[in-house]
Protein backbone atom coordinates (compact mmCIF):
# COMPACT_ATOMS: atom_id res chain seq x y z
CA UNK A 1 0.00 0.00 0.00
CA UNK A 2 1.36 3.56 -1.02
CA UNK A 3 2.21 5.90 2.25
CA UNK A 4 -0.17 8.67 2.79
CA UNK A 5 2.06 11.50 1.92
CA UNK A 6 2.51 9.84 -1.16
CA UNK A 7 -1.07 9.98 -1.68
CA UNK A 8 -1.11 13.72 -0.16
CA UNK A 9 1.57 14.69 -2.89
CA UNK A 10 -0.23 13.66 -5.62
CA UNK A 11 -3.62 15.12 -4.92
CA UNK A 12 -4.39 18.53 -7.07
CA UNK A 13 -6.01 20.53 -4.98
CA UNK A 14 -8.95 21.11 -7.81
CA UNK A 15 -10.28 17.79 -9.44
CA UNK A 16 -11.24 18.14 -13.21
CA UNK A 17 -14.78 18.20 -13.54
CA UNK A 18 -15.00 16.27 -16.81
CA UNK A 19 -13.27 13.77 -15.20
CA UNK A 20 -15.67 10.30 -14.52
CA UNK A 21 -17.64 10.05 -11.52
CA UNK A 22 -16.33 6.52 -10.56
CA UNK A 23 -14.44 3.49 -11.91
CA UNK A 24 -14.25 -0.10 -12.03
CA UNK A 25 -11.12 -1.96 -12.24
CA UNK A 26 -11.63 -5.03 -13.64
CA UNK A 27 -8.92 -8.05 -14.36
CA UNK A 28 -10.34 -11.16 -15.73
CA UNK A 29 -8.41 -14.72 -16.20
CA UNK A 30 -9.31 -16.60 -19.34
CA UNK A 31 -8.70 -19.77 -20.90
CA UNK A 32 -6.50 -18.30 -23.85
CA UNK A 33 -6.33 -15.34 -26.06
CA UNK A 34 -8.52 -16.12 -28.75
CA UNK A 35 -11.94 -15.04 -29.95
CA UNK A 36 -13.13 -18.46 -28.55
CA UNK A 37 -11.53 -18.36 -24.85
CA UNK A 38 -13.66 -17.95 -21.82
CA UNK A 39 -13.30 -16.24 -18.72
CA UNK A 40 -12.48 -18.39 -15.86
CA UNK A 41 -12.29 -15.84 -13.02
CA UNK A 42 -13.29 -12.06 -12.79
CA UNK A 43 -12.31 -9.46 -10.03
CA UNK A 44 -13.91 -5.61 -9.55
CA UNK A 45 -12.93 -3.18 -7.59
CA UNK A 46 -15.21 -0.10 -7.39
CA UNK A 47 -13.71 3.41 -6.87
CA UNK A 48 -14.85 6.51 -6.92
CA UNK A 49 -14.01 9.56 -8.41
CA UNK A 50 -10.58 10.47 -7.22
CA UNK A 51 -9.50 6.51 -7.35
CA UNK A 52 -10.80 5.49 -3.13
CA UNK A 53 -11.54 2.31 -2.78
CA UNK A 54 -15.41 1.44 -2.58
CA UNK A 55 -15.51 -2.34 -2.37
CA UNK A 56 -14.17 -5.34 -4.56
CA UNK A 57 -15.73 -8.28 -5.64
CA UNK A 58 -14.48 -11.85 -6.88
CA UNK A 59 -16.05 -15.17 -8.49
CA UNK A 60 -14.83 -18.00 -10.42
CA UNK A 61 -16.60 -18.85 -13.42
CA UNK A 62 -16.87 -21.69 -15.26
CA UNK A 63 -16.18 -21.77 -19.35
CA UNK A 64 -17.80 -24.78 -20.23
CA UNK A 65 -14.40 -26.02 -21.47
CA UNK A 66 -10.80 -27.06 -21.09
CA UNK A 67 -9.27 -24.36 -18.73
CA UNK A 68 -6.20 -23.69 -20.49
CA UNK A 69 -2.72 -22.15 -19.61
CA UNK A 70 -3.47 -23.46 -15.92
CA UNK A 71 0.49 -23.31 -15.34
CA UNK A 72 -0.47 -19.84 -15.44
CA UNK A 73 -3.75 -19.15 -13.77
CA UNK A 74 -3.77 -22.28 -11.40
CA UNK A 75 -7.16 -22.44 -12.18
CA UNK A 76 -7.65 -27.04 -12.29
CA UNK A 77 -11.25 -28.59 -14.18
CA UNK A 78 -12.06 -29.90 -10.69
CA UNK A 79 -11.95 -26.42 -9.32
CA UNK A 80 -14.08 -24.61 -12.24
CA UNK A 81 -16.54 -27.99 -12.19
CA UNK A 82 -18.66 -26.22 -9.20
CA UNK A 83 -18.23 -22.56 -9.88
CA UNK A 84 -21.62 -20.79 -11.45
CA UNK A 85 -21.63 -20.16 -15.08
CA UNK A 86 -21.41 -17.02 -16.42
CA UNK A 87 -25.01 -15.99 -16.99
CA UNK A 88 -25.37 -16.94 -13.24
CA UNK A 89 -23.36 -13.91 -12.11
CA UNK A 90 -23.94 -11.37 -14.93
CA UNK A 91 -26.32 -9.51 -13.22
CA UNK A 92 -23.45 -9.17 -10.05
CA UNK A 93 -21.05 -8.60 -12.60
CA UNK A 94 -23.21 -5.48 -13.97
CA UNK A 95 -23.98 -4.36 -10.52
CA UNK A 96 -20.19 -3.53 -10.61
CA UNK A 97 -19.37 -2.02 -13.57
CA UNK A 98 -22.87 -0.20 -14.10
CA UNK A 99 -22.41 4.21 -14.19
CA UNK A 100 -18.42 3.81 -14.62
CA UNK A 101 -15.40 3.69 -16.85
CA UNK A 102 -13.95 0.24 -17.12
CA UNK A 103 -9.90 0.07 -15.72
CA UNK A 104 -7.63 -2.38 -17.17
CA UNK A 105 -4.26 -3.24 -18.08
CA UNK A 106 -4.64 -3.61 -21.94
CA UNK A 107 -8.01 -2.79 -21.42
CA UNK A 108 -9.13 -3.82 -25.00
CA UNK A 109 -8.42 -7.63 -24.39
CA UNK A 110 -10.32 -7.53 -20.69
CA UNK A 111 -13.29 -5.63 -22.72
CA UNK A 112 -13.60 -7.73 -25.44
CA UNK A 113 -13.55 -11.36 -22.66
CA UNK A 114 -16.16 -9.39 -21.46
CA UNK A 115 -18.27 -8.27 -24.50
CA UNK A 116 -17.80 -11.84 -25.61
CA UNK A 117 -19.33 -13.18 -22.56
CA UNK A 118 -22.04 -11.03 -21.88
CA UNK A 119 -23.17 -11.71 -26.13
CA UNK A 120 -23.37 -15.39 -25.15
CA UNK A 121 -25.65 -14.80 -22.08
CA UNK A 122 -27.79 -12.98 -24.23
CA UNK A 123 -27.33 -9.33 -22.37
CA UNK A 124 -25.33 -6.29 -22.30
CA UNK A 125 -22.49 -4.93 -20.44
CA UNK A 126 -23.84 -2.01 -19.01
CA UNK A 127 -20.00 -0.22 -19.52
CA UNK A 128 -19.54 2.35 -22.19
CA UNK A 129 -16.10 3.74 -22.00
CA UNK A 130 -12.77 2.03 -20.95
CA UNK A 131 -9.48 3.00 -19.78
CA UNK A 132 -6.25 1.45 -19.90
CA UNK A 133 -3.51 1.72 -17.90
CA UNK A 134 -1.21 1.60 -20.40
CA UNK A 135 -2.07 4.50 -21.97
CA UNK A 136 -2.67 6.36 -18.81
CA UNK A 137 0.76 5.79 -17.86
CA UNK A 138 2.01 7.16 -21.57
CA UNK A 139 0.30 9.87 -21.30
CA UNK A 140 1.81 10.87 -18.41
CA UNK A 141 5.09 9.64 -19.24
CA UNK A 142 5.68 7.70 -16.60
CA UNK A 143 9.69 6.32 -16.70
CA UNK A 144 8.86 2.47 -17.18
CA UNK A 145 11.32 -0.13 -18.68
CA UNK A 146 8.44 -1.61 -20.08
CA UNK A 147 4.84 -1.58 -19.69
CA UNK A 148 3.98 -5.26 -17.54
CA UNK A 149 1.69 -4.37 -14.39
CA UNK A 150 4.61 -5.53 -12.22
CA UNK A 151 6.14 -2.57 -13.71
CA UNK A 152 3.48 -0.49 -13.08
CA UNK A 153 3.10 -1.57 -9.60
CA UNK A 154 7.02 -1.37 -8.64
CA UNK A 155 6.72 2.29 -9.88
CA UNK A 156 4.20 3.38 -6.93
CA UNK A 157 5.11 1.15 -4.55
CA UNK A 158 2.81 -1.45 -4.95
CA UNK A 159 3.41 -5.39 -3.81
CA UNK A 160 2.04 -7.86 -5.73
CA UNK A 161 1.01 -11.07 -3.64
CA UNK A 162 0.04 -13.52 -6.01
CA UNK A 163 0.66 -12.67 -10.14
CA UNK A 164 -1.77 -14.06 -12.29
CA UNK A 165 -4.99 -14.24 -9.82
CA UNK A 166 -7.63 -11.81 -10.72
CA UNK A 167 -8.26 -10.20 -7.41
CA UNK A 168 -4.67 -9.65 -6.65
CA UNK A 169 -4.12 -8.46 -10.08
CA UNK A 170 -6.95 -6.39 -9.75
CA UNK A 171 -6.04 -5.00 -6.13
CA UNK A 172 -2.36 -4.43 -7.36
CA UNK A 173 -4.14 -2.06 -10.21
CA UNK A 174 -6.58 -0.30 -8.09
CA UNK A 175 -3.27 1.05 -5.73
CA UNK A 176 -1.73 1.90 -8.96
CA UNK A 177 -4.69 3.75 -10.77
CA UNK A 178 -5.42 5.87 -7.81
CA UNK A 179 -1.82 7.81 -7.83
CA UNK A 180 -1.88 7.81 -11.57
CA UNK A 181 -4.99 8.81 -11.56
CA UNK A 182 -4.04 11.70 -9.29
CA UNK A 183 -0.93 12.88 -11.36
CA UNK A 184 -3.50 13.36 -14.43
CA UNK A 185 -5.89 15.61 -12.37
CA UNK A 186 -2.98 17.98 -11.16
CA UNK A 187 -1.45 18.38 -14.85
CA UNK A 188 -4.60 18.21 -15.95
CA UNK A 189 -4.07 15.87 -18.25
CA UNK A 190 -6.84 14.40 -20.61
CA UNK A 191 -7.76 10.57 -19.75
CA UNK A 192 -7.67 8.26 -22.73
CA UNK A 193 -10.87 7.30 -22.33
CA UNK A 194 -12.25 4.71 -25.12
CA UNK A 195 -15.67 3.67 -26.15
CA UNK A 196 -17.10 0.29 -25.28
CA UNK A 197 -19.46 -1.00 -28.10
CA UNK A 198 -21.28 -4.17 -26.86
CA UNK A 199 -21.03 -7.05 -29.33
CA UNK A 200 -24.64 -8.20 -29.98
CA UNK A 201 -24.43 -10.32 -33.20
CA UNK A 202 -22.49 -13.21 -31.61
CA UNK A 203 -24.16 -16.33 -32.35
CA UNK A 204 -23.25 -20.36 -31.98
CA UNK A 205 -22.11 -22.38 -34.69
CA UNK A 206 -21.69 -25.35 -32.26
CA UNK A 207 -23.95 -28.17 -32.58
CA UNK A 208 -27.04 -27.88 -29.47
CA UNK A 209 -25.26 -29.97 -26.79
CA UNK A 210 -28.29 -30.98 -24.94
CA UNK A 211 -28.39 -31.91 -21.65
CA UNK A 212 -24.69 -30.87 -21.29
CA UNK A 213 -23.80 -30.34 -18.06
CA UNK A 214 -21.92 -27.53 -16.23
CA UNK A 215 -18.37 -28.49 -16.43
CA UNK A 216 -18.34 -30.72 -19.02
CA UNK A 217 -14.50 -29.95 -20.65
CA UNK A 218 -14.44 -32.68 -23.01
CA UNK A 219 -14.03 -32.85 -26.59
CA UNK A 220 -16.97 -31.12 -27.74
CA UNK A 221 -15.97 -27.55 -27.33
CA UNK A 222 -16.53 -26.22 -30.47
CA UNK A 223 -15.17 -22.64 -31.68
CA UNK A 224 -17.94 -19.97 -32.20
CA UNK A 225 -18.39 -16.98 -35.13
CA UNK A 226 -18.13 -13.75 -33.66
CA UNK A 227 -19.71 -11.10 -35.86
CA UNK A 228 -21.04 -13.26 -38.92
CA UNK A 229 -20.17 -11.29 -42.28
CA UNK A 230 -22.48 -8.65 -43.48
CA UNK A 231 -22.72 -5.69 -45.44
CA UNK A 232 -22.30 -2.88 -44.05
CA UNK A 233 -24.17 0.00 -45.81
CA UNK A 234 -22.87 2.28 -48.37
CA UNK A 235 -20.79 5.34 -47.11
CA UNK A 236 -23.47 8.43 -47.70
CA UNK A 237 -20.53 11.38 -47.74
CA UNK A 238 -18.73 11.61 -51.14
CA UNK A 239 -14.60 10.86 -51.14
CA UNK A 240 -12.84 13.93 -50.08
CA UNK A 241 -9.60 12.58 -51.38
CA UNK A 242 -6.61 11.69 -49.80
CA UNK A 243 -5.66 12.57 -45.67
CA UNK A 244 -3.16 14.87 -45.14
CA UNK A 245 -0.64 14.53 -42.01
CA UNK A 246 -1.25 16.76 -39.76
CA UNK A 247 -5.17 17.39 -40.70
CA UNK A 248 -8.63 15.77 -39.32
CA UNK A 249 -9.73 13.01 -41.18
CA UNK A 250 -12.89 13.90 -43.15
CA UNK A 251 -15.99 11.62 -43.28
CA UNK A 252 -16.53 10.08 -46.46
CA UNK A 253 -13.11 9.34 -46.96
CA UNK A 254 -11.89 5.44 -47.50
CA UNK A 255 -9.89 3.76 -45.30
CA UNK A 256 -8.41 0.19 -45.66
CA UNK A 257 -6.79 -1.49 -43.28
CA UNK A 258 -3.60 -4.51 -43.06
CA UNK A 259 -2.17 -6.51 -40.39
CA UNK A 260 -2.89 -7.39 -36.45
CA UNK A 261 -4.41 -4.41 -34.59
CA UNK A 262 -4.87 -4.55 -31.16
CA UNK A 263 -8.83 -3.85 -31.46
CA UNK A 264 -10.65 -6.21 -32.85
CA UNK A 265 -10.88 -5.51 -36.37
CA UNK A 266 -14.36 -5.38 -36.65
CA UNK A 267 -14.80 -3.15 -33.73
CA UNK A 268 -12.36 -0.85 -35.54
CA UNK A 269 -14.06 -0.96 -38.38
CA UNK A 270 -17.55 -0.50 -36.99
CA UNK A 271 -15.69 2.75 -35.06
CA UNK A 272 -14.74 3.90 -38.58
CA UNK A 273 -18.39 3.75 -40.35
CA UNK A 274 -19.76 5.75 -37.47
CA UNK A 275 -17.36 8.35 -37.42
CA UNK A 276 -18.41 8.66 -41.13
CA UNK A 277 -15.28 6.69 -42.66
CA UNK A 278 -15.69 4.67 -45.71
CA UNK A 279 -14.45 0.99 -44.71
CA UNK A 280 -12.47 -0.47 -47.90
CA UNK A 281 -11.60 -3.98 -48.30
CA UNK A 282 -8.72 -3.29 -51.18
CA UNK A 283 -6.40 -0.59 -51.47
CA UNK A 284 -6.83 1.56 -54.80
CA UNK A 285 -5.47 4.56 -55.96
CA UNK A 286 -8.93 6.19 -54.30
CA UNK A 287 -8.25 5.33 -50.96
CA UNK A 288 -7.41 8.10 -48.30
CA UNK A 289 -5.49 6.47 -45.90
CA UNK A 290 -4.09 3.35 -45.07
CA UNK A 291 -4.28 1.87 -41.07
CA UNK A 292 -1.13 -0.64 -40.34
CA UNK A 293 0.86 -1.33 -37.68
CA UNK A 294 3.42 -2.87 -39.64
CA UNK A 295 4.34 -0.47 -42.35
CA UNK A 296 7.19 -2.53 -43.66
CA UNK A 297 5.33 -5.76 -44.19
CA UNK A 298 5.06 -6.98 -47.35
CA UNK A 299 1.31 -7.63 -47.42
CA UNK A 300 -0.67 -6.57 -51.64
CA UNK A 301 -2.21 -3.27 -49.99
CA UNK A 302 0.93 -1.95 -48.30
CA UNK A 303 2.96 -2.71 -51.39
CA UNK A 304 0.23 -0.96 -53.04
CA UNK A 305 -0.12 2.22 -50.45
CA UNK A 306 3.71 2.42 -51.64
CA UNK A 307 3.20 2.36 -55.02
CA UNK A 308 0.19 4.75 -55.27
CA UNK A 309 1.43 6.76 -52.65
CA UNK A 310 -1.34 6.36 -50.21
CA UNK A 311 -1.11 8.17 -46.37
CA UNK A 312 -0.03 5.49 -43.95
CA UNK A 313 -0.77 5.36 -39.95
CA UNK A 314 -0.58 3.41 -36.86
CA UNK A 315 -3.37 1.77 -35.33
CA UNK A 316 -2.63 4.56 -32.00
CA UNK A 317 -2.67 7.54 -34.65
CA UNK A 318 -5.74 6.64 -36.33
CA UNK A 319 -7.47 5.88 -32.84
CA UNK A 320 -6.48 9.41 -31.80
CA UNK A 321 -7.87 10.65 -35.45
CA UNK A 322 -11.08 9.16 -34.88
CA UNK A 323 -11.90 11.70 -31.92
CA UNK A 324 -12.25 14.23 -33.82
CA UNK A 325 -13.88 13.74 -38.01
CA UNK A 326 -14.53 16.85 -39.72
CA UNK A 327 -18.26 16.52 -41.09
CA UNK A 328 -18.46 16.48 -45.08
CA UNK A 329 -19.08 19.00 -47.05
CA UNK A 330 -22.64 20.09 -48.03
CA UNK A 331 -23.68 18.94 -51.20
Amino acid sequence: MLEDRTLEASSPTAWPAAYPQGYAVVDVETTGLARDDRIISAAVYRLDAQGEVEDHWYTLVNPERDPGPVWIHGLTSDVLESAPLFQDIAEEFSTRLDGRVLVAHNAVFDWQMIAREYARAEREAPVRQRLCTIALSKELALPLPNHKLESLAAHFGVVQQRAHHALDDARVLAEAFRPSLRAAAAGSVRLPLQECRPLTEWRDTAAPRIGQQAGGYSGSYRPTSWRPSRKRPACPYPNPGRYEDGKRLKQGMRVAFSGDTSIERDLLEDRAVEAGLHVATSLSRLTSLLVTNDPDSGTSKVVKARQFGTPVVDEAAFGQLLRDVEPASER
